[in-house]
């Protein structure tokens, strides 16, 4: 079975950046189909024809390949196991989290905990996005067929060379983070410490950036000091141009599978600052600064030094050497490969 002639379902139940890259990998090497599934409790008949389409797809691959462990890897398991085929499944994190004081993850809930066990351990490839991660995942299978396959991040199309020589030259006293705000992002993404932290460097900026989606900004806004910016909702060239003038960039949060926005931030040379929660110091290494969660003095002692630091070009090599998407598209096809021959 040649590359180009195997059909590989691509399954999805939300668009992000991150998904589209691994679709476009996929698209190079193999014959794709795309089902994007988003199915809801109030609506029976859009759920009827998401598994309906599922159905089709699963008839039609040869592989199916999903993002998270939700209701559209589990129906087209069920599929997969009548007619026999093979299934790759990447755990984002949500699936196999358990943290009742912030609320988040699927093993806090009977139900969606139920069916993510049984994906774990009726999955052919289970793909781990941070070794961090994969801990997660052993928790609740003791499945052999686990690989880690870190997260890729395109450095050369954030950041061209040809466009940018000395990044160091443009960037200012600015400290960012990036998320969407509601009431759950507040305490994971800690976004508290993080305003709250610059009330001790009032010359510094502090910018949070990302869409509004109820009204924690109103408390946040409450909250926080003069020299904190909410930008709202951005565009991706909007982002690139903070990221480019940022000097530091914090992720404070309490649980985080791997960290996409830390990741492309560090292609920037943006110093990191980072709670030494989850999978956050395994993406920094030594490139940045690690402070305990909830802690907003330490966090700024930590920018302090992140500011003066002259990591950023440190930060930018370890994503090209160590998270680079050519690096997850090899390692992806291996795995696919795996598969495939053990079909034969």
């Amino acid at each position: 079975m040649t590359p180009k002639k195997v059909k590989i379902l691509f399954l999805k139940n939300i668009d992000r950046p991150f998904i589209e890259n691994d679709l476009k990998i996929l698209t190079k090497y193999f014959e794709v189909k795309v089902v994007h599934s988003s199915f809801k409790k109030e609506s029976i008949r859009s759920n009827i024809q998401c598994i309906y389409n599922i159905f089709k797809g699963v008839i039609w691959a040869d592989v199916t390949y999903s993002w998270f462990a939700d209701y559209h890897a589990f129906f087209a398991n069920v599929f997969l196991k009548i007619f026999r085929k093979k299934s790759i499944i990447v755990i984002g994190g949500f699936e196999v989290a358990k943290v009742p004081e912030i609320e988040y993850g699927s093993m806090l809930y009977p139900r969606s905990a139920r069916r993510v066990k049984y994906l774990l351990n009726n999955t052919n490839k289970l793909l781990a996005v941070s070794e961090f991660n994969k801990k997660e995942i052993l928790k609740y299978t003791d499945s052999k067929n686990i690989c880690l396959v870190y997260n890729g991040v395109d450095y050369t199309k954030l950041n061209p060379k040809n466009k940018i020589k000395n990044l160091s030259s443009i960037k200012n006293d600015i400290v960012i983070t990036v998320c969407g705000i509601d009431k759950y992002t507040v305490k994971r993404k800690g976004l508290e410490t993080f305003i709250k932290s610059a009330k001790e460097l009032p010359e510094v900026r502090f910018i949070v950036i990302g869409k509004w989606m109820d009204n924690s900004i109103d408390y946040l806004r409450s909250i926080a000091t003069n020299n904190v910016e909410f930008t709202g909702f951005v565009s991706e060239n909007e982002l690139t141009e903070w990221y480019l003038k940022a000097k530091v960039y914090c992720q404070l949060s309490l649980y985080e599978s791997f960290g996409m926005a830390l990741a492309e931030s560090m292609c920037f040379e943006c110093v990191p600052v980072v709670s030494n929660n989850a999978a956050l110091p395994e993406v920094v290494g030594n490139v940045g600064f690690l402070v305990p969660y909830g802690d907003e003095e330490a966090t700024a002692e930590a920018i302090k030094k992140a500011l003066k630091s002259n990591k950023g070009k440190e930060a930018r090599e370890r994503i090209k050497n160590t998270f680079s998407l050519d690096r997850r598209e090899n390692e992806l096809l291996k795995v696919i490969k795996e598969v495939i021959d053990d079909e034969l």
